[in-house]
């Protein structure tokens, strides 16, 4: 990313939508340099989140009398699965195999939307293109064995669910640069649980633990020429995320902006070694909050979040020039109407903050 793409306006990924060709006609029409992949779970609810990346994991089963996933490291198949993995991921990372990683691309059963979205890329070639996973930690806290013990606590389930993911991603910038080979993937880490380290849910999940898995998946979307974001949809502790070696920090600065003041030094170090902000400015969580946003209040918003910032003498010209605007987090919860509503205003908020402060993103 250069300075003079402060502002850029993207989504999280998740919409209310019936339809793969209403969303990615939507999403083109309002992110038309930055679309987003839609997540369709009301089209089928293997498009869910916790659901989406399911396929292909050695020892991931759908349970139908439980209408849910499970990981079974006691099958007959698992070792065999494991091993045949393995073996993928290092001619994938290592050695480039590209029939190898297809075999854990995402099937149209999990992702309506991506055919269209891809004919729709190869002839818009927009600057940048965004996809998302599901980041480790809440994906591995979420996928539980028969006893219902997360992967995350098992530590050769949670490798498994790193590297697993990692292909996924991967698969997804494959996608994107056969579409359009111009366009910078971004690929974000959806990651809401990580909002709960260290409560007592969680209080025995090791921070170094939490790092690892974030890196490991940076660095190889990083070195396949992907910028990678951790969208976390409420505070955390901040510095896990600015010590991951990721480009781009999204949270909801809507109602949450003052949590980033608590870290001025690592948010400076972050901002300065060209890491970006992506401040979740439109509210999706918060349907009362949604109806009476106008850009106006939004820009006024914006202004008061990044004040916590400056407070600790971080430049504006810094942070304006690092800022990307997005909603707070996903709009699948919402009716057509309302996401309609929040995807138009995070661009036209975008635009406004553009004007603002246009000399401090292209001067600065």
């Amino acid at each position: 990313m250069n300075k003079n793409s402060g502002f850029l306006a993207t989504a999280i990924g998740s919409l209310p939508h019936t339809s793969p060709e209403k969303a990615v006609e939507m999403i083109f029409k309002v992110f038309p340099a930055a679309p987003v992949l839609p997540q369709l779970a009301n089209v089928n609810f293997k498009e869910d989140m916790t659901s989406q990346l399911n396929e292909k994991i050695p020892g991931v089963i759908y349970d139908e009398a439980d209408k849910r996933w499970y990981i079974d490291p006691e099958s007959e198949t698992f070792f065999e699965q494991i091993e045949e993995f393995y073996l993928d991921y290092e001619n994938i990372v290592n050695d480039g195999d590209e029939e190898s990683l297809d075999k854990y691309g995402i099937s149209y059963d999990h992702c309506s939307a991506l055919p269209l979205f891809l004919e729709k890329l190869a002839a818009g070639k927009p600057e940048f293109v965004k996809g998302q996973i599901t980041g480790p930690f809440t994906f591995a806290t979420s996928l539980v064995d028969r006893e219902k013990k997360c992967a995350f606590y098992d530590e050769t389930l949670r490798e498994i669910t790193v590297k697993a993911l990692t292909l996924k991603a991967l698969w997804l910038v494959k996608k994107f640069r056969e579409a359009s080979p111009g366009s910078r993937p971004i690929i974000f880490m959806d990651e809401p649980t990580i909002s709960q380290y260290g409560t007592s849910a969680f209080i025995t999940v090791k921070r170094e633990d939490l790092v690892s898995c974030f890196s490991e998946i940076a660095a190889n979307l990083q070195s396949a020429g992907a910028l990678v974001g951790i969208h976390c949809c409420g505070k955390s502790d901040w510095s896990l995320i600015t010590e991951s070696g990721i480009d781009i920090l999204n949270f909801d600065g809507f109602y949450f902006a003052q949590s980033l003041g608590l870290y001025p030094q690592e948010i400076k170090n972050f901002l300065v070694n060209g890491g970006k902000i992506a401040w979740g400015m439109v509210p999706t969580m918060d349907t009362d909050a949604l109806d009476i946003a106008t850009v106006e209040s939004l820009v006024q918003k914006y202004e008061q979040a990044i004040s916590y910032l400056l407070n600790k003498n971080i430049d504006k010209d810094l942070i304006a020039e690092s800022s990307i605007i997005t909603p707070s987090c996903g709009a699948g919860c919402l009716t057509q109407e309302q996401a309609k509503k929040a995807m138009q205003l995070t661009a036209d908020l975008s635009k406004a903050l553009k004007e603002k402060y246009s000399s401090y993103i292209v001067n600065g």
